[in-house]
């Protein structure tokens, strides 16, 4: 907890606490085991405190409440050492990620009151696997007591398991044991589930193969860099990792380039949040570099190989749609519809775009979607139904650069946010279209407007009345000396 002056933080400031999770058995075993001898009984003992502001059964914020019951609690007193003493208690468990600290400031009254998040520790498993922490126990306790506490708290599977060689899984899938009605949608379920996916768009609802984990890029990112303290304090929140590697997917990169990219200036504010536009900014500039590189080799290789796409190894729900795709005609032999369509949905535009492309995508084409991207900021499944729209669609044969920004301004003039209504958005161009198809062919029947003969006809083929053509269809006929000579002299006294 950062406080330049102990003023700002007092007995008599209010606060409240918010948490999202009940603590276990196991939990507690760990705060009490791993967690305690390296931030101190008082820290723990402050935890505690505010977890106990709501009831084992209920998650949420609690009421708020003077820091006078704090200090009270924790048995210190209502003078500057104390203050002192919960300053400290609070930065430790910020460090171990077990808390984080808001301030809140209200202009019209000049009060300023704090927010204790409270955050699940790690198990057993994720505790050991991060090195500062496992390095920070060690120092703490030494290096039999750390390997003790490991075997306690990590059991391993019974020795007579050797002798199996194969294993079979066996699980009942969830589709094979129930049965969901296809019935009417529930429109307020539907709102809620939309609402909710649209704040967890880049976090939760894309978590991606874990392949940038923390204690590598504290491994590999500087020590004397000015952004080595957020991007040490990352590890807190599970959600940014996951846009971390959300972003490291969409863009194809590794621990090296994103450590390059946090460490440049501008890409933290001065609070220590993080700028994703910016982040993403950059990072498509890596992702174009690596283009160019893999064009230069491609010129000196005689035979090109297919590019091997990854996919992501975890499952995510899809949106409850009653509408979907169709699979174009290029897919049909290697996906069903629903995998089509829950790759619209979850899939990068990058990664989308290369599967339309047997070898390096255009340059035409990066450039176009990734302005779009950028600079239109559509959501990814909005982008991956406009490449469906252009690319996927048989009659589709204009794919230029106007025709492209045409359809990606008309989505962003209408609202197109969601990928429900970029579905929509789809379906009612492919009426259109069928509707300008069959007036181009003549097939639209015909409309009487009146009585009269000049305004029955029609409107899908004629856009005015036709016109009597005389045609020279008759036999030809001789013309005699005198009447050619009749018919000079008429033409030179006209003349005259």
């Amino acid at each position: 907890m950062r406080v330049s002056n102990l003023m700002e933080f007092t007995e008599n400031h209010r606060y409240y606490m918010c948490r999202e999770f009940a603590l276990s058995g196991l939990d507690r075993k760990v705060l009490t085991s791993l967690y305690q001898p390296m931030v101190g009984a008082i820290a723990i003992g402050f935890y505690q405190q505010l977890y106990c502001e709501l009831a084992d059964d209920a998650v949420g914020c609690s009421a708020l409440d003077t820091q006078r019951k704090l200090f009270l609690g924790l048995g210190l007193e209502l003078n500057v050492a104390g203050r002192k003493e919960v300053v400290a208690a609070a930065s430790k468990l910020e460090a171990v990620g077990l808390l984080q600290v808001y301030r809140h400031h209200n202009p019209l009254t000049e009060e300023t009151l704090y927010e204790y998040v409270l955050l699940r520790p790690l198990d057993a498993v994720e505790f050991f696997a991060n090195l500062h922490l496992t390095l920070l126990l060690r120092d703490k306790l030494g290096k039999v007591a750390l390997l003790e506490l490991r075997t306690s708290l990590t059991l391993k599977q019974p020795p007579e398991l050797a002798k199996f060689v194969n294993r079979e899984e066996v699980t009942v899938p969830f589709y094979e044991m129930f049965q969901i009605a296809a019935g009417s949608i529930d429109p307020e379920l539907e709102a809620a589930q939309v609402e909710s996916a649209s704040t967890r768009e880049r976090g939760s609802a894309f978590l991606m193969q874990e392949r940038i984990r923390h204690s590598d890029m504290l491994l590999r990112f500087p020590r004397g860099s000015v952004n080595r303290s957020f991007v040490e304090r990352l590890n807190r929140s599970p959600e940014l990792m996951g846009e971390l590697n959300y972003v490291a997917y969409k863009y194809n990169l590794e621990v090296p380039e994103i450590c390059r990219l946090l460490d440049e200036d501008g890409i933290f504010r001065q609070d220590g949040t993080l700028i994703w536009d910016e982040l993403q900014s950059r990072a498509n500039l890596y992702y174009r570099q690596d283009l160019k590189r893999d064009e230069e080799r491609e010129r000196f290789i005689a035979r090109g190989e297919s590019r091997n796409y990854s996919e992501a190894e975890n499952e995510h729900s899809l949106q409850t749609t009653s509408m979907q795709l169709d699979v174009p005609e290029r897919f049909l032999a290697e996906v069903t519809i629903e995998r089509y369509n829950e790759m619209l949905f979850k899939e990068p535009y990058t990664r989308m775009l290369q599967r339309y492309f047997p070898g390096a995508v255009p340059d035409a084409f990066v450039r176009m979607f990734e302005r779009i991207d950028l600079n239109y900021k559509l959501p990814e499944p909005v982008t991956n139904v406009l490449i469906h729209y252009v690319l996927g669609m048989n009659k589709n044969q204009r794919i230029t650069k106007s025709f492209i920004d045409a359809i990606a301004s008309n989505m962003l003039a209408k609202g197109i946010d969601t990928f429900d209504k970029a579905i929509r958005y789809v379906k009612e161009q492919e009426k259109l279209n069928e509707s300008l198809e069959r007036k181009r062919r003549g097939e639209e029947p015909v409309i009487n407007k009146g009585s009269g003969s000049s305004s029955s006809y029609n409107r899908g083929t004629k856009r005015k009345p036709s016109m009597p053509v005389v045609k020279d269809e008759g036999p030809i006929e001789e013309v005699s000396a005198e009447e050619e000579a009749k018919m000079l002299e008429l033409a030179r006294r006209l003349k005259e």
